[in-house]
């Protein structure tokens, strides 16, 4: 019997919707999740005879046409030659400005986060920026960020580029950029609307009764289980382990 699908292959065929229509995905060097899923939207492409989808994931030999690193993932956004990227957060708050620094007053942080690197370049200039976080807590989910690393919006500043969507363990937004708002679009399996609001520290927009997030089919579970897992596993060994544990 085929083991249903995990929350986290149901992220994965979230991200592959979430990326339909686009050519050029960017992907960071710790982001499995959205590799995966950039990954299978590639391979039903190519399954269905559709326009290839490129992908480029920083770290990755196999799957990155960068030769240096960070330096030709700008100028090709520069240039307008990337459709997709991912960003996340320590915090990300309900306007989608996202925390890369830390916590307290900085420069004296009581925590320290990686900090910002490319982030705010990345999302003024890629058009389709999907916000990614496992954990939908109130403690990442905040009214305001602590510090701006990057900023959702920019009034009065010519911006191609900025927030799409919101993807969590539990639950999908999408972003309306005019009103500076999340839309609750839909609630994972074994969640609630009543919950995400619950876990949510900052205000959003969507019905009380939330559809939920459809399920990977069939197709996709199969070439999620089969091709992408083993195009996974070569940057992200650990993580495979992690997918093939989950369907036990």
């Amino acid at each position: 019997m085929t083991p249903a699908p995990s929350n986290t292959e149901l992220m994965i065929a979230t991200i592959a919707r979430l990326l339909e229509g686009v050519r050029h995905v960017a992907v960071g060097a710790s982001s499995p999740i959205p590799a995966a899923g950039a990954m299978l939207l590639r391979a039903k492409n190519e399954i269905a005879g559709r326009e290839r989808v490129r992908i480029s994931i920083l770290g990755s030999e196999a799957h990155n046409f960068f030769t240096n690193g960070g330096v030709e993932l700008f100028d090709c956004a520069a240039q307008g030659r990337i459709d997709a990227f991912f960003l996340g957060g320590g915090e990300i708050d309900g306007e989608a400005n996202i925390n890369l620094v830390g916590l307290g007053p900085y420069p004296q942080s009581e925590v320290r986060w990686p900090g910002c690197f490319g982030s705010a370049f990345m999302y003024y200039l890629v058009p389709r920026v999907i916000l990614f976080r496992e954990e939908h807590s109130r403690r990442v989910l905040v009214d305001r960020v602590g510090f701006v690393s990057a900023p959702g919006t920019s009034d009065g500043l010519v911006r191609p580029g900025g927030p799409h969507s919101l993807l969590t363990g539990r639950a999908l937004f999408s972003f309306d950029r005019q009103r500076k708002r999340f839309v609750l679009d839909s609630v994972h399996p074994g969640h609630s609307a009543a919950d995400i609001r619950a876990n949510t520290g900052f205000a959003y927009d969507g019905a009380e009764e939330a559809p939920e997030t459809p399920a990977p089919s069939a197709a996709e579970l199969e070439i999620l289980r089969g091709r992408v897992t083993g195009e996974l596993e070569e940057s992200y060994p650990q993580f495979v382990e992690r997918l093939r544990s989950e369907r036990a």
